[in-house]
């Protein structure tokens, strides 16, 4: 039970590890796509700096610019950059575009830049509006742009007419703001510092057409779209990766609970083998207490038997002389199973030697041919003159006691056949008989103790038949003879050289 719960805890500590190293790679993955996501930002105001300068670079007439200059430098600018920059876009206060560069974008939901997000995140693509900071001198020089066509300086202006002179900037002549006609002095006549002077209204041009077209055209906000796919194939590499951690993880979990286990199971049959070892101590010890008890019950069985056999020899009356014969019989009996049980309780230590199989089997014959010759059975030997490594005495034993299962097994002139042959460095013998063969259920029950299929047997033969076997490290079965009969085989028997 101990160790039950003991694998328990190591089986629950093992899985909050595995959970804590997937709940890292979890963290971690997650902190890797913001990173992502804040990298591909931090391109976009990059690409917007580069744009600033493409904005103050196309000015022309003050703070009108051309469209489609304007528009060429920016398809330059999307062409020089890698594929994350699918398009630009610059938008009026009302959200509508006046001047875009990139094939296959719809910039008709731009009107959101306004009021809407700053980052609009799609399935390709992510549109990111002023991805700078509204107080620095890009959207300053963004808000301060008018774009117009070739045709619309050619309808306005006849010809497009060089710059103005800018005149020093001085507190008296500081360019007005974005929208005002007459820019507010700077307080206590100082030079203003942040960046380069907003663009003010043209001379040529009125102050109620100035704001109009600077509704229309004036450049308000921008919108950069970037390609998603190479943020998604990092966060799916990414994914991957901590895929393979995490199952890596789990393997060396899974590895370590089944050594653990390996281990509780190891120690569990430790712990058996110990009480099976003490238990067979003890069956020792009981068997020989059986068996001295055997033996000693045999010195008053065989007074009983002499006392009735000097009965049944007697004067006494006839019934009296019957019955001391059926005493004497039935103490053959008990005398014969108690003898059966002292041989199959007796240790079985191995001498081994260079024994001669074929004489063994002939000895053997030799001692049973009384019962062979009385039920008129054919005995027929096909054992090679070999030598095996054996103890004789033990081998004697059990071949007579097959033999002796045979001849009771066959009826009269029935047939027994011995064979044995060597195959390489094993050999086999075998004893066949044309007897009523074993059924199929009982062919492993036979090598038990006290099981029995004849009226007269003691059920402890083939038990100690299969003791010294298992002795000499052979193995011995029991099988069909066709057409009929059964056949003992012993394999594994050890040549010798």
């Amino acid at each position: 039970m101990e160790l039950r719960r003991g694998s328990a805890l190591i089986y629950g500590l093992l899985l909050g590890v595995w959970l804590l190293v997937a709940g890292w790679q979890v963290e971690e993955h997650l902190r890797f796509r913001e990173e992502a996501r804040v990298a591909l930002v931090d391109q976009a105001k990059d690409i917007s700096t580069t744009l600033g300068i493409v904005l103050r670079s196309q000015r022309r007439f003050g703070g009108l610019v051309s469209k489609e200059r304007l528009e060429d430098s920016l398809s330059e600018l999307v062409n020089q950059e890698t594929n994350e920059l699918k398009a630009i876009a610059l938008l009026n206060e009302a959200g509508e575009v006046v001047a875009s560069t990139g094939g296959g974008i719809d910039f008709s939901n731009f009107s959101t830049a306004a009021s809407g997000p700053p980052e609009i995140w799609g399935a390709e693509t992510v549109t990111l509006f002023n991805p700078v900071d509204l107080g620095t001198n890009l959207t300053r020089d963004i808000e301060g742009s008018i774009v117009l066509s070739h045709q619309e300086f050619t309808n306005r202006f006849g010809m497009p007419r060089p710059p103005p002179e800018r005149p020093p900037e001085s507190p008296t002549n500081t360019p007005p703001a974005l929208g005002q006609a007459n820019p507010p002095p700077s307080p206590n006549n100082e030079r203003r510092p942040e960046g380069p002077p907003r663009f003010g209204r043209p001379r040529w041009m009125s102050d109620e057409e100035y704001q109009t077209m600077l509704q229309k055209k004036g450049v308000h906000s921008f919108a950069i779209v970037m390609a998603v796919e190479p943020l998604h194939a990092a966060v799916g590499r990414d994914f991957w990766l901590r895929c393979i951690i995490g199952g890596l993880a789990a393997i060396s979990v899974l590895g370590m609970g089944m050594a653990w286990r390996n281990v509780s199971k190891t120690s569990e049959l430790q712990i058996r083998l110990v009480r099976a070892s003490e238990l067979n101590s003890h069956l020792k010890e009981m068997n020989l207490a059986a068996a001295g008890l055997a033996h000693e019950t045999r010195n008053p069985l065989n007074i009983i038997r002499g006392m009735a056999q000097m009965i049944s020899k007697s004067d006494a009356p006839a019934d009296l002389r019957e019955k001391s014969r059926a005493i004497v019989d039935e103490t053959d009996k008990v005398t014969a199973q108690l003898n059966e049980f002292i041989n199959y309780s007796r240790p079985r230590e191995v001498r081994r030697g260079k024994i001669a199989l074929n004489a063994v089997v002939t000895e053997v014959v030799r001692a049973l041919n009384y019962d062979i010759d009385e039920k008129k059975i054919r005995v027929e030997s096909k054992v090679e003159p070999f030598l095996i490594e054996a103890d004789e005495q033990l081998l004697r034993q059990a071949l007579f006691n097959l033999l002796l299962n045979s001849i009771q097994a066959v009826g009269e002139n029935g047939q027994i056949q011995f064979a044995a042959h060597k195959n390489g460095s094993e050999a086999a013998f075998e004893i066949r008989d044309d007897g009523p063969g074993v059924p199929p259920e009982n062919r492993r029950e036979i090598f038990k103790p006290y099981f029995t299929t004849h009226q007269k047997g003691t059920g402890l033969g083939l038990a100690v038949v299969q003791q010294i076997v298992l002795a000499h490290g052979w193995e011995i079965q029991c099988l069909a003879n066709e057409p009929k009969g059964a056949v003992f085989r012993i394999s594994h028997l050890k040549p010798a050289n």
